[in-house]
């Protein structure tokens, strides 16, 4: 991981109230990274820039 840290934790205004299905994203220096809510110390996934444009782009189209 990253300095877990130092990141600066989101969640998407779409994710619930309830609160079962939510992810939180964080912008790194050279990565997107991406991670659980309901569990902030489960690994982490890590996204090249181009990479996460390209999973928002598709995800928008859904």
């Amino acid at each position: 991981m990253s300095g877990i840290g130092e990141l600066a934790w989101f969640k998407s205004s779409y994710s619930g109230s309830d609160g079962d299905a939510c992810i939180e994203v964080a912008q790194g220096m050279q990565a997107i990274h991406v991670r659980d809510s309901k569990d902030q110390r489960s690994p982490e996934l890590a996204l090249a820039p181009a990479a996460w444009d390209d999973f928002v782009t598709y995800a928008a189209r859904r």
